[in-house]
């Protein structure tokens, strides 16, 4: 019941005690808990809708905060990771049909043939629709963050205290986190990639870059090492992009072993899937530490759905760090806007959450002209908003090695007197939740 909510603040155990209203239905389906918050699970009551778009109960009314116990009509470990799992999606783990697979291997079969003009038109027919999509909340969806802060907000009114102490998100007292990453899907864009890491360079932020290991553009050593050379980050995408990843079990399981291989000759430690297809529940197969395939918004994507977080999370063993801004080519090509204005908006939204704004800029649609301004014009607002506000600009791998050192660091002590304790602690920071009005409110300790 209240594990999700314990790994999300890492506040003492004794701050939250979270339990059943009644017993949980049988189906699972869309509810609401408080007027902008949308769950998936089973309830203990209310009506359990099959379309996020349909009359869906609130069930807020029912959740009680007495006798030191705060219940609610749900699971709150069992949504959040619905969420974060994308369960919620058709068969869950952005299951399709055998009509849209077949579709998309015709897509990918001709998609080498086609030009960025002639592809960009088919993929709008495939988005007709998109701006309907209620959920996720477009342009960032926080449900996690959202859900996570009433339930704390629940239990601390029934224990009868106004403050709690947590481990802050992030190193040093950070108000939020950046991460920049460069895909490179062809050998034009692995030519470009020494340009685009001295622009990266020349506003002080390093990326990763994620490279195709076979059949698109030849990886050498020599490639790599310049990579790190310049303190930027390697890790593997996909594993020919041919779009067929996740086709099926046994042929995943066989594209799995030759990545594996490639990230153990790489020296990567961190996974994304071409086109952000993805399926978690597979992930088994694949031996990295992080992966970097899950949206937190998914409406211009080809697989829909979104992790609902901007926040990292783990399933299994590996830790997500989600995207949760929207793609160059996606902005450039679908949306047709020049612009940094949605890239603002979704950064503003996710740093007042002390979120993580995480972006993929390809080395291949930021060659022209045109789109290297627009990227110019990114990097300059994250440096102003570096200066203007407490920013951790850090490497994928660094947020995975930051990530599992907090998730092992406890809060000891009592009456008002807190420590953290843990490996790494020396960077961690104490933080508080307080009710302020009906809203809980965070702030770091000095």
């Amino acid at each position: 019941m209240n594990r999700a909510l314990l790994d999300f603040y890492l506040c003492p155990e004794h701050f939250v005690d979270i339990q059943l209203t009644g017993q949980l239905s049988d189906d699972a389906g869309y509810f609401r808990f408080g007027q902008n918050t949308t769950c998936y699970g089973r309830s203990a009551s209310g009506h359990r809708a099959s379309r996020v778009d349909a009359n869906v109960d609130d069930v807020l009314k029912d959740a009680k905060a007495d006798s030191t116990k705060a219940r609610v009509p749900f699971n709150p470990t069992e949504v959040i990771e619905n969420l974060r799992l994308e369960r919620y999606t058709n068969g869950g783990y952005g299951a399709s049909s055998r009509q849209e697979r077949w579709l998309k291997g015709i897509y990918y079969l001709l998609r080498p043939l086609m030009p960025v003009r002639l592809r960009k038109h088919v993929q709008r027919a495939h988005l007709n629709g998109w701006r309907n999509l209620s959920f996720p909340r477009w342009p960032v969806d926080t449900t996690v963050e959202d859900l996570c802060a009433q339930l704390l907000r629940l239990s601390m009114k029934a224990k009868g205290v106004d403050k709690v102490p947590f481990i802050w998100f992030w190193p040093d007292g950070a108000q939020s986190c950046v991460a920049m990453t460069h895909d490179v899907e062809t050998e034009t864009g692995r030519d470009f990639c020494a340009e685009l890491m001295s622009m990266d360079e020349s506003f002080g932020i390093k990326a990763s870059i994620q490279v195709v290991p076979e059949s698109r553009y030849e990886v050498s050593e020599g490639l790599i090492q310049a990579i790190r050379d310049r303190g930027f980050e390697i890790n593997i995408q996909d594993l020919n992009h041919d779009g067929n990843l996740f086709r099926d079990p046994e042929e995943f399981s066989r594209r799995a072993q030759r990545i594996n291989k490639y990230a153990e000759a790489y020296g990567a430690s961190g996974f994304r899937a071409a086109v952000l297809y993805r399926n978690l529940g597979w992930y088994d197969a694949l031996r990295f530490s992080f992966d970097l395939s899950v949206p937190n918004v998914a409406h211009l994507d080809p697989q829909k759905g979104g992790c609902c977080t901007v926040m990292p999370y783990f399933f299994g063993n590996t830790l997500e760090i989600p995207l949760t801004t929207t793609q160059d080519y996606m902005l450039f090509h679908l949306l047709d806007d020049y612009s940094i204005d949605l890239w603002k908006t979704q950064t503003d939204l996710i740093v007042e959450k002390n979120g993580l704004v995480s972006f993929i800029v390809h080395p291949d649609y930021v060659i022209d002209q045109r789109a290297r301004d627009v990227y110019r014009d990114l990097l300059t607002f994250l440096r102003d908003l570096g200066r203007r506000k407490e920013i951790w600009f850090a490497l994928p791998g660094e947020i995975d090695r930051w990530w599992r050192a907090r998730h092992e660091m406890r809060i000891v002590g009592q009456d008002g007197e807190w420590r953290i304790e843990g490996k790494r602690a020396e960077r961690a920071k104490l933080a508080f939740a307080r009710i302020v009005g009906d809203q809980l409110k965070y702030e770091v300790a000095v």
